[in-house]
């Protein structure tokens, strides 16, 4: 595939563009299109039918762009759709999601023994991070929590502050996290909330996000198939999303790092259309 085509990354809300951020720090000559499910969102309470449904949409409209590499930034979707888009598009394109890279690097990297992971109830309940590590290296002691109320709260701004310090202390000091050496973030909103889980945890604990992990998986990738843009050419990012409101444009500046230009692609067009 060309290496001028874009990456496209996916997630059920716009909590994904922290992973679009790091891959636009880090690939600045690669193009993004960028596309959240806002209609839907969250996909942590769908059921797995749904979420496949929705994802499979999303996928081939990112096909439909010739997206060379497409990430899953989403933890639920990572969770109960990879498989079967993998199975389906994997020969169009090249699909990643969030969940190895992190499993891979909490193992090889950190050799950690005892892993906590919190996330959706979705996510969590789906086990798709326990399955991963203990087939990588069944030792590996792990422990698993739905933690719900953190990415409604980072979504109406609550973070770094003394009501998200609160939550934090309440999910992290219960019993299920209890002799963990590693604190696997399972959500893309969760970076948001990292430094006050560090300080939590006071050092003690490797708290492990996905973005400049999987940031630097599809570097990795792009190298491996001769597939990075060395043009230097401006590239223009496109951001979708199913549902446009004033409010998650706005919010785009939390998970981007700057207001982007959201465009509305409403879901009743997914099986007619392309983007613009």
């Amino acid at each position: 595939m060309p290496s001028n085509k874009p990456i496209g990354i996916f997630d059920s809300g716009i909590g994904g563009l922290t992973i679009a951020h790091s891959i636009s720090q880090l690939l600045p000559n690669e193009e993004l299109i960028f596309f959240g499910d806002t209609a839907h969102l969250p996909y942590g309470n769908k059921s797995a039918r749904a979420v496949k449904h929705y994802a499979d949409k999303i996928v081939e409209l990112l096909l439909k762009r010739s997206c060379k590499i497409i990430v899953i930034a989403c933890n639920t979707a990572s969770s109960v759709a990879f498989n079967d888009l993998n199975k389906k598009y994997g020969d169009q394109s090249i699909i990643i999601n969030v969940i190895n890279p992190v499993v891979q690097y909490a193992l090889d990297a950190i050799q950690s023994r005892s892993i906590g992971i919190i996330g959706t109830k979705r996510t969590i309940s789906s086990r798709a991070y326990p399955k991963k590590i203990k087939e990588l290296n069944p030792t590996t002691l792990v422990s698993s929590m739905a933690t719900p109320l953190l990415a409604q709260m980072i979504e109406e701004g609550f973070y770094n502050n003394n009501i998200s310090k609160a939550i934090i202390h309440d999910y992290l000091s219960r019993k299920t996290l209890q002799d963990i050496d590693s604190l696997i973030l399972g959500c893309t909103h969760y970076p948001l909330i990292k430094d006050e889980i560090n300080d939590y945890y006071k050092g003690i604990v490797h708290v492990l996000d996905s973005t400049d992990i999987v940031a630097m998986e599809v570097k990795n990738t792009l190298g491996k198939y001769d597939m990075r843009n060395e043009s230097g050419k401006v590239v223009e990012h496109n951001f979708y999303v199913s549902d446009f409101t004033s409010s998650f444009q706005e919010t785009t500046k939390i998970f981007f790092k700057e207001q982007v230009p959201l465009k509305e692609f409403p879901i009743w067009d997914f099986d007619q259309a392309t983007f613009d």
